[in-house]
């Protein structure tokens, strides 16, 4: 090659730079800590207390320790699935369904009735509520025959109704669970984007991620719109991107296998914690954020925060921000620890699920009603 040709692969990278595609070598990025980060730095409703993520790093890592805190502590839970359990007949793909189905309707439990009039469902003697109610109420179908992991069962207007989801979904009170239309919505966008993407097992989508975390992550929030949690934000011309539960999705599958088969991502630390309204709740517990007195007025006369309103986003990406702190100071205060957002947002959702079932709340959690969150 002489001196005035063009050198073909110098001219193929730059190509690819300029179609803003990446290269074999560049990994994805999901762009949620990108987008918490500037949300923070533009909140003027929600505030960090250094000095307190850095006592909450100290005290959840010490408590993660004690209690041996891990992936296997998420598949230990009498109703989440597992490996071993070899769920619906025997396949990791069944795992795969239950999981998938999970946090597609993973979304809008609380309610403001008092516990014993609040949504329930009873299971194997026991009384669900919150999260743990959709989880009991899936095993319970399951048992009864009826197909609710299935994309098949999904796409079946005559099946699958909304009065079977009642009947999947019935309640031990009289308080019906919420956004039930919603989340049958749901069901039907996914079975029709997995019939038509995916041969109708979501097992091959997390294949089309090819073992990336982040990968998986933009497929679900590129290919379903009801995974799509992502939002204008003060005249930023690209959206804030949450993906809350398309990552718990990525997060759950990891947990549920151990980090193995379907639960390999080798970018799994990638991953934010999952903005809800459980987690800025314990955090401003612990004194790790604070809200300006207008928040925080709404937030304990409990009224409604509408999703994608100024405030709303900012409690939900200073949290994202905060937890992403705190796993730093996690890290420089113990090199080499294994720690990322995924097992922190964890722990902290199992701490504040355990003080709300012992009184111990100490503040409210904001209200919104939402398929995000």
């Amino acid at each position: 090659m002489s001196d005035d040709e063009a050198d073909p692969e110098l001219l193929a990278l730059l190509r690819q730079h300029l179609q803003g595609r990446r290269t074999p070598h560049q990994e994805p990025e999901t762009g949620v800590l990108e987008d918490a980060e500037h949300v923070y730095d533009n909140s003027i409703d929600v505030a960090l207390n250094m000095r307190a993520c850095k006592n909450a790093a100290a005290v959840i890592h010490a408590q993660m320790q004690r209690r041996a805190y891990s992936p296997a502590t998420w598949a230990a839970h009498e109703l989440h699935p597992s490996r071993a359990e070899e769920l619906g007949g025997g396949d990791e793909a069944a795992a795969v369904a239950f999981v998938f189905t999970m946090d597609l309707l993973n979304f809008s439990f609380w309610s403001d009735r008092p516990e014993p009039e609040r949504f329930a469902v009873e299971y194997r003697g026991k009384r669900w509520t919150g999260y743990w109610s959709l989880v009991a109420a899936l095993r319970r179908a399951l048992d009864e025959g009826i197909p609710i992991t299935d994309s098949h069962f999904w796409q079946d207007e005559e099946e699958c109704t909304l009065d079977v989801l009642r009947q999947v979904f019935r309640s031990c009170t009289d308080e019906e669970m919420p956004l039930l239309a919603e989340r049958l919505a749901c069901l039907r966008e996914a079975g029709r984007v997995l019939y038509e993407r995916y041969e109708c097992h979501a097992a091959n989508l997390i294949d089309e991620a090819d073992g990336s975390a982040a990968a998986l992550v933009n497929l679900l929030a590129r290919d379903f719109k009801c995974f799509r949690d992502e939002h204008a934000f003060e005249g930023r011309r690209k959206p804030i991107r949450f993906l809350k539960r398309a990552q718990i999705l990525v997060a759950d599958l990891w947990a549920c296998f151990e980090g193995e088969g379907y639960g390999a991502f080798r970018d799994i630390d990638k991953l934010t914690m999952f903005a809800d309204y459980r987690l800025p709740q314990i955090l401003n517990s612990m004194g790790c954020i604070s809200y300006s007195p207008p928040l925080n007025t709404a937030i304990q006369m409990k009224r409604d925060l509408p999703s994608g309103s100024s405030w709303e986003m900012q409690l939900r990406a200073c949290s994202i921000w905060c937890v992403e702190l705190i796993r730093r100071e996690i890290l420089r205060q113990n090199p080499g620890c294994q720690v990322n957002a995924t097992l922190i947002d964890f722990f902290l959702y199992d701490t504040v699920k355990e003080m709300e079932a012992t009184g111990q709340e100490v503040v409210p959690h904001h209200r919104t009603r939402s398929i995000w969150y």
